[in-house]
């Protein structure tokens, strides 16, 4: 399959590469965006292992999380990252997760980044279904799904081991009859 590529207004959604390093440390190092997500903060060269070991991946593969530079097309500057990971037993089901600088939020970025990736994946690749799943306490994040039309399917209550806690999570999903119809 061709190299993932997806322009939105004013985002470009691509592979990342060694190019983004300095840039995607900047956030990838700052535990407040860390928080909610399933990574921890990085060093550079975490950082640059990372990108190179997701470089040797690509869009389709079942079960395997590939993760996407958030270029922004006026300044050529990375300013998030994302990833998409098909169902490892159906491929028509997919996950998505965003992860914005703290020097970008509260611009619209993430919500202009994962309408493009909807569209990709449900106008263009046809999945059937996109889930999120989301911390309970991660409101900023609730927000955007429910903005965008996800549906709140399940709340599980401690059910991971977290960064040194129990804790809990939403599920969101969101069908392909769903986003032709919103």
């Amino acid at each position: 399959m061709n190299p993932l590529y997806i322009k939105t207004s004013r985002l470009i959604v691509r592979h990342l590469t060694l190019d983004d390093l300095e840039d995607f440390v900047v956030y990838r190092s700052n535990p407040e965006i860390t928080k909610y997500q399933g990574f921890d903060v990085m060093d550079i060269e975490q950082a640059k292992d990372f990108i190179t070991e997701n470089a040797l991946k690509s869009f389709g593969k079942a079960g395997e999380w590939v993760q996407y530079a958030i270029e922004n097309k006026e300044t050529g500057k990375l300013i998030g990252d994302c990833a998409i990971k098909l169902d490892q037993y159906d491929t028509r089901i997919a996950e998505i997760g965003i992860t914005i600088s703290h020097l970008e939020q509260r611009k619209g970025f993430a919500k202009e980044t994962m309408l493009g990736i909807l569209s990709f994946l449900f106008d263009e690749i046809k999945i059937h279904r996109v889930v999120e799943i989301v911390d309970a306490e991660n409101t900023a994040s609730i927000y955007l799904l429910k903005s965008i039309g996800f549906k709140q399917e399940g709340h599980f209550i401690e059910n991971i081991f977290f960064k040194g806690k129990w804790g809990s999570e939403y599920q969101y999903a969101m069908l392909k009859r769903e986003w032709d119809n919103r």
